[in-house]
């Protein structure tokens, strides 16, 4: 990878977006901005600082190895384009491994400064399952910077941040690595309630600025998506807590934590009906003296007439449909009066033993806490370590991503300004071009693409953490345990096929003769007997034996 300064950085490799109309069509010319990193993909890859991976990965579980042969291409976009000429580097195979990288002339230093990350994503056909995230590699003078042809998910990165969706997962990342200044071990801090990803075919301007006090904001589309502080809202925390239980400490065999218990003293008492009714009559209820007792509540309907293909022969006697009686609509009720029931104020139910206060309860038990032997205390967690390059590390099943006008500085407004020149250009020409373009669909067009993307789905998760998948996708698990079973079954049985195959099959052949009988009873001395010729068959492409081998056999003649 050549080395570029910072001037040819932010001049020929960067391009001002500008509204100049050439007919009806915008145009753009370089911009003027400069800025610590500014890339907006004008030259092919071959001609470029970016670099294309050629390194392997493996995978977390079940230890498979993976290349990335995911291909790449600088080109303008296919769906709703915006701005003529305007290219950008395209994310080209689909549920493929892609890794592309590029380093900085000079290493970019955070500390003390604020630190602005803004790059815009057109996902031209959705996105299914994957990611269009970047992340800031940290430059590691002793040990060197495992980016270009060497570069993979295990290159270290200072800052990954950006969109992904897959399954349950559908957030943009805000990751940053922190070094523990105790053990000098690195831990990801993951940023909490992160914001939803804008899933559209038009281009998305995702924005990060984290600011030397130590909050940060999150702007997607230059609107505010999400605040916080780089001290309270990640987990794990930056710094650990002061104090922390005393794994030693161990609740005593005597310690009561039971509030109340039963009172063994108590008894029923005596007048205790368990057997009395909930609900019992109302003995003081009177019936209504407009109750009209002998009127039914339902009539037949004297409007309704027989149908005229009603046959009484095939089907039945004609009987009218039942309707409410107006007189019981005048009335308090209509048909046989019953009193109303009442609860039953003698009722108690089933007795049980009362609980009382527990005379030895000493309150919940815990831990007695003491210092935290892995205490520090780092309040300028934004102090991030120097960065030495970018990257793009992705597996999608979606292909077409384009990711354009990538900035990397310390000026919020200089980034909203080159906004201003690009995204803010071309978003709406997007949607000029939206409102008369052909939409692509975004499902799986069959059943198998379904299932594949399913698959796919399990797999990612699955990478990531085995017990998260499990719990996220749970019928995809059991498809693979039943799929997996069922292999297994098949096998046994062509093992067990193979094996009969080899064994002769003996066929006996037999012939009875009678004994003479003489008149009278039959009894147990008169059998008959019984000629059993045993030939064995030979096996498929064997010889037949034609030697029979004769047993005699009796057998009473009762049976």
């Amino acid at each position: 990878m050549r080395g570029q300064n910072i001037a040819a950085a932010a001049g020929t490799g960067a391009l001002l977006l500008a509204a100049t109309s050439v007919g009806a069509e915008v145009v753009f010319k370089p911009t003027e901005l400069e800025a610590p990193f500014i890339e907006q993909f004008q030259d092919q890859i071959s001609q470029s600082r970016w670099t294309v991976s050629r390194a392997t990965k493996q995978t977390p579980v079940g230890d498979e190895t993976f290349s990335y042969v995911g291909t790449w291409a600088v080109e303008e976009p296919e769906v709703y384009p915006g701005i003529k000429g305007d290219t950008g580097l395209v994310l080209k195979s689909k549920a493929a491994h892609h890794a592309i990288s590029t380093l900085f002339p000079e290493p970019i230093d955070p500390k003390d400064k604020p630190l602005v990350v803004q790059y815009e994503v057109k996902l031209q056909k959705g996105l299914d399952c994957g990611g269009a995230y970047i992340k800031l590699l940290t430059e590691q003078p002793d040990e060197g910077l495992r980016a270009g042809e060497e570069y993979t998910d295990k290159t270290p990165f200072t800052i990954m941040f950006g969109p992904d969706k897959c399954g349950s997962t559908n957030k943009v990342h805000f990751i940053f690595r922190h070094r523990n200044p105790l053990t000098g071990e690195w831990e990801e801090k993951h940023l909490n309630s992160p914001p939803q990803p804008k899933i559209t075919k038009t281009t998305a301007l995702y924005t990060l600025i984290v600011n030397p006090d130590q909050t940060f904001e999150i702007l997607i589309n230059d609107e505010s998506a999400r605040k916080g502080s780089l001290l309270t809202d990640f987990t794990p925390s930056v710094n650990p807590p002061a104090e922390i239980d005393d794994p030693e400490d161990f609740k005593p065999e005597s310690w009561v934590d039971i509030a109340e218990i039963d009172d063994v003293e108590a008894t029923k008492p005596d007048d205790w009906d368990e057997d009395a009714p909930l609900m019992i009559v109302d003995e003081t209820a009177q019936k209504p003296a407009d109750w009209l007792e002998n009127e039914p509540e339902y009539i037949a309907d004297p409007e309704a007439e027989k149908p005229e293909e009603w046959d009484d022969e095939e089907d039945g006697d004609w009987v009218p449909p039942l309707v409410p009686n107006p007189k019981c609509e005048e009335a308090s009720g209509c048909g046989p009066w019953t009193a109303p029931k009442i609860r039953n104020p003698a009722y108690k139910g089933k007795w049980t033993i009362p609980r009382i206060p527990n005379p030895d309860y000493r309150g919940p038990w815990a831990p007695r806490r003491i210092p935290n032997p892995q205490h520090y205390e780092d309040l300028h967690p934004s102090d991030f370590t120097p960065i030495g390059g970018v990257g793009i590390e992705l597996w999608t099943m979606t292909d077409d991503i384009l990711f354009d006008n990538l900035y990397i500085g310390h000026d919020a407004d200089q980034a909203k300004k080159f906004a201003e020149e690009t995204y803010h250009v071309k978003k709406p020409l997007e949607k000029e071009s939206e409102g008369s373009a052909e939409d692509y669909d975004d499902e799986p067009e069959g059943l198998v693409d379904r299932l594949r993307l399913k698959l796919y789905e399990f797999l990612h998760l699955a990478g990531v953490n085995p017990v998260s998948a499990l719990k996220a996708m749970p019928e995809v698990a059991a498809a693979l345990a039943a799929a997996a079973f069922t292999l297994l079954a098949v096998l046994g049985s062509l093992l067990g096929l193979f094996s009969a195959a080899k064994q002769p099959t003996v066929v006996k052949k037999t012939t009875v003769k009678a004994a003479a009988v003489a008149p009278g009873p039959v009894t147990d001395s008169k059998i008959e007997e019984i000629e059993t010729e045993e030939t064995p068959v030979a096996v498929a492409g064997g010889e037949k034996d034609e030697a029979p081998v004769k047993k005699r056999t009796t057998r009473s003649s009762k049976d």
